[in-house]
């Protein structure tokens, strides 16, 4: 039985809570992608919906709590990289509630225009994410509304573990399954239902060498925290990992890797090229791994989670050099 905060029967019935259009994304074998890196590859697509990103799964989840038979509570705000809070702010304007977003002055200025395209209070703060994440911490207690805090509220790594569900049932075999490491929401989500329901399916967890807070903690066993976060990856540069999280993941991952700059500008070459998939770079944390320890992964049947596609043109085709 594993000790973690979660429960598949939750898991199940949020499904019954999120839009369908996030729901029951592509996962597809991709040959091409395979050849070049020497293993069986499966994507599993989750930036084919309105946010572009696997968070709306979550973000349905907790709007949908946060209305109560169509009377709204109140309303939410959020710190953000420029994912999450996109994905708040689409659920938040269909269900009626107001959302206010922190971000970053760095965070991709493509992410900020669709937040404040979607309708929400953006409000731009100096410093890194932590910086962000303590004025949304100020915002909600002065407000007194709901503060969404990704991977700490179980609602968002319970909706991201639905995409677990989706792999399970999805009538694909698979040996491995590589998910981005951030926070936290969508590998201890994903990786409790695969070992709830496939024991035998290695999961790893993949992070920036630049931002490697949670790895290290997952390594020691304990909290770990940096003094920076420094990676093209913003998606997934924390420096503080929550330490409940934490002891989800010791329970549901088997390992927890980190790679390399230039190995996550490979695998978004290798993504465009072979997947034709244009991706943020948290999402090719996948394909990174398998770069950087090819024999590891040498003939096994690996799933890889492209978990977003929030990027701008201009520092993409900078990467890429498309």
């Amino acid at each position: 039985m594993l000790k973690t905060r979660l429960h598949l029967d939750r898991i199940r019935a949020a499904r019954q809570l999120i839009d369908p259009v996030f729901l029951d994304t592509p996962l597809y074998e991709c040959d091409a992608l395979g050849r070049s890196l020497g293993c069986t590859v499966s994507v599993k697509l989750e930036t084919a919906n309105p946010v572009r990103s696997f968070k709306g799964r979550g973000t349905e989840v907790v709007a949908s709590l946060l209305t109560d038979q169509g009377r709204v509570r109140s309303a939410a705000v959020c710190a953000s990289a420029g994912n999450l809070g996109q994905a708040l702010g689409w659920s938040g304007l269909r269900r009626g509630l107001d959302v206010t977003v922190v971000a970053s002055r760095g965070a991709p200025a493509v992410k900020l225009d669709r937040i404040r395209a979607l309708g929400a209070e953006l409000e731009v703060v100096e410093g890194d994410f932590e910086m962000a994440r303590e004025r949304a911490v100020e915002l909600a207690e002065r407000r007194g509304v709901r503060l969404v805090e990704d991977s700490l509220d179980l609602e968002t790594c319970e909706g991201a573990a639905t995409i677990g569900l989706e792999l399970a049932g999805g009538g694909s075999s698979f040996d491995v399954v590589l998910i981005a490491l951030g926070g936290g929401a969508m590998a201890s989500g994903v990786g409790f239902v695969v070992k709830s329901l496939l024991p035998g399916v290695e999961v790893v967890c993949v992070q920036p060498a630049g931002a490697p807070a949670m790895t290290r903690s997952w390594r020691e066993r304990r909290v770990v925290t940096t003094d920076s976060a420094v990676t093209i990856a913003d998606g997934v540069a924390g420096r503080f990992p929550i330490p409940v999280v934490l002891d989800d993941l010791l329970e549901v991952v088997d390992d927890a890797v980190l790679v390399g700059e230039g190995s996550i500008v490979a695998g978004m070459r290798l993504l465009l090229e072979h997947a034709g998939l244009v991706v943020e770079p948290s999402a090719a944390l996948g394909v990174a791994a398998v770069l950087e320890d090819r024999d590891r992964f040498a003939g096994r049947r690996v799933v890889t989670i492209v978990c977003g596609s929030n990027v701008g043109l201009d520092a993409y085709r900078r990467w890429v050099g498309v």
